[in-house]
C-alpha cells in the first residue's frame, strides 16, 4: 500500500468514525476530543469542528501535499448508547492492533446498521413506563399516572409513525402535545381527580428537551460556543413548540368540553419515588438503547443521581441539591468508565434524565405565561430553572476534575 493509499484509508475511517459518532448523540466537545486522540494515533495533523447540525474535517498527512478537507451537512443526532460503547470497543481494537483500518471501517458499518436492540413492542412499553414514572416523581395521584402511562403509549405511535412520514416527522412535537391536551381536556370529564396539565407534562416527557439544555450549556462552559448556542437554541425551540401545541390543544378542548372541576386527590405514598426511579431508569436503557451488559450500571446511576440530589436539597436547597447530584453522578460514571474501559456517556446521561431539570422550564414557563401552577409547590420554581441548570453543569465539572475519566468521550 502507498503512502497516498494508507492516508485515503485513514481519512476515511476518521470521517465514518465523525459521522457514527455524531449519529449516536455524542456531544460536540466530546466528539471533538475523542477525533482528535484518534486522529494522533493515526499519525495525522488534524483539526475538527463539530455541530449539531454540520461536521468539518481538516486532515493532512506527512507529506505537505497530503491534505484534505471535507464538511458536510447532518441532522442532530438520537441517543444510542449502545452503538456508542460498540465504537468506543472498535477504536480501542483498532489501537491495540487487533484490528486493521479496513477491518475498522467494516465494523463500523456493521454497528450503524445493527437493528433495534429492545425491538419496537418494548419500545412502547418503556415510553408509557417514563411518562408514568414522571408523573409518581411529581408526588401526585395514582389517577395522574395511569393517565399519564395511557398518553405516554399514545404519543409513541406518533413516534413511530413520523419514523415512516416525514410530514409527521416535521410537526411530531406540537401535534403530540395538541393531541395529549386535547385528550387531557376530556379525560378530566370522566376523571375529575387528574391534573390535566401535569398529565400532559408527563406524557411528552420524552421530547422535553432538558437533556439537550443541560449538554448544550456543558458545551458552553467547555467554550464550543457555536455548537453550544446551536443545542441551546435547538432545545428552545422544541420547548416552545410542545407548549404552543399544548395550549392549542387545552383551549380547543375547552370550547368542545368546557372546563371540568378540579377534585384534589390524595397524595402519594413516600416510596413512590423510589418506584419512579426504578421504572424510569430501566425506560431510559430501554429508550436509549443501552446494552443488556451495561444496562444494570445505568439503572443503578439513576439511584445515585436521585439519592444524592434528595441528601444534597435537605441541607443546601433544591437548585444547589442538584449539584450534589450531578457531583455524585459523575464521579460514578466516571469510576464505571474505569472499570469497564467505556465512555461515561453510558451512564452519565441515564443519571441526568433522572434529574429532570427539562421539566423545570415546562413548568416555568407555564407559570410566567398563563399565570397557574402545574403543581403545586411550584411557586418560585422560575428563580430556580436556571440555577438547577447550572448546578448540573457545575457538578459533572467538578466531578470530572475531582476525579477524571480516561476517556473523552
Amino acid at each position: 500500500m502507498t503512502v497516498q493509499d494508507e492516508f485515503i484509508e485513514k481519512r476515511r475511517f476518521i470521517i465514518r468514525l465523525g459521522k457514527a459518532l455524531h449519529k449516536f448523540g455524542t456531544p460536540s466537545y466530546r466528539l471533538e476530543a475523542h477525533l482528535q486522540t484518534v486522529a494522533t494515533f493515526l499519525g495525522l495533523q488534524a483539526s475538527f469542528i463539530v455541530t449539531p447540525t454540520s461536521l468539518t474535517f481538516i486532515l493532512s498527512g506527512d507529506d505537505e501535499h497530503q491534505e484534505y478537507n471535507h464538511m458536510l451537512r447532518v441532522t442532530p443526532g438520537g441517543l444510542d448508547l449502545g452503538a456508542l460503547a460498540r465504537t468506543d470497543e472498535l477504536v480501542d481494537e483498532l489501537q491495540s492492533g487487533s484490528r486493521t483500518l479496513s477491518e475498522a471501517i467494516e465494523r463500523l458499518e456493521e454497528i450503524g446498521n445493527k437493528p433495534e436492540p429492545y425491538g419496537r413492542f418494548l419500545t412502547f412499553l418503556a415510553f408509557g413506563a417514563s411518562s408514568g414514572a414522571f408523573a409518581m416523581l411529581m408526588r401526585t395521584s395514582w389517577h395522574d399516572v395511569f393517565w399519564s402511562v395511557v398518553l405516554g403509549s399514545i404519543v409513541c405511535l406518533f413516534v413511530f409513525w413520523s419514523e415512516r412520514s416525514k410530514r409527521v416527522t416535521e410537526m411530531l412535537e406540537p401535534l403530540s402535545a395538541l393531541l395529549c391536551a386535547l385528550l387531557a381536556s376530556a379525560i378530566t370529564h370522566v376523571d375529575p381527580k387528574i391534573n390535566a396539565p401535569l398529565v400532559i407534562l408527563s406524557a411528552i416527557i420524552a421530547f422535553i428537551p432538558g437533556l439537550a439544555l443541560t449538554v448544550g450549556l456543558s458545551e458552553l462552559s467547555a467554550r464550543n460556543l457555536i455548537a453550544g448556542t446551536a443545542r441551546v437554541m435547538d432545545a428552545l425551540m422544541v420547548l416552545f413548540k410542545l407548549y404552543f401545541g399544548a395550549v392549542l390543544g387545552v383551549a380547543i378542548g375547552d370550547q368542545l368540553w368546557g372546563i371540568a372541576d378540579y377534585i384534589r386527590p390524595d397524595a402519594m405514598p413516600t416510596w413512590a419515588g423510589w418506584a419512579a426511579v426504578t421504572t424510569l431508569s430501566i425506560s431510559l436503557v430501554i429508550l436509549f438503547k443501552v446494552r443488556k451488559k451495561d444496562a444494570p450500571w445505568g439503572i443503578l446511576s439513576g439511584y445515585v443521581a436521585f439519592a444524592a440530589s434528595l441528601w444534597g436539597a435537605s441541607y443546601l436547597g433544591i437548585a444547589l441539591g442538584a449539584f450534589v447530584g450531578a457531583f455524585a453522578l459523575g464521579i460514578y460514571s466516571n469510576i464505571f468508565s474505569r472499570l469497564m474501559n467505556l465512555p461515561s456517556s453510558i451512564v452519565k446521561l441515564l443519571g441526568l434524565v433522572v434529574l429532570v431539570p427539562g421539566s423545570k422550564v415546562y413548568v416555568g414557563l407555564n407559570i410566567a405565561i398563563s399565570g397557574q401552577d402545574i403543581i403545586g409547590n411550584s411557586a418560585g420554581i422560575n428563580s430556580q430553572t436556571f440555577l438547577i441548570f447550572m448546578s448540573l453543569v457545575a457538578g459533572l465539572i467538578f466531578a470530572n476534575v475531582t476525579f477524571p475519566s480516561r476517556k473523552a468521550l
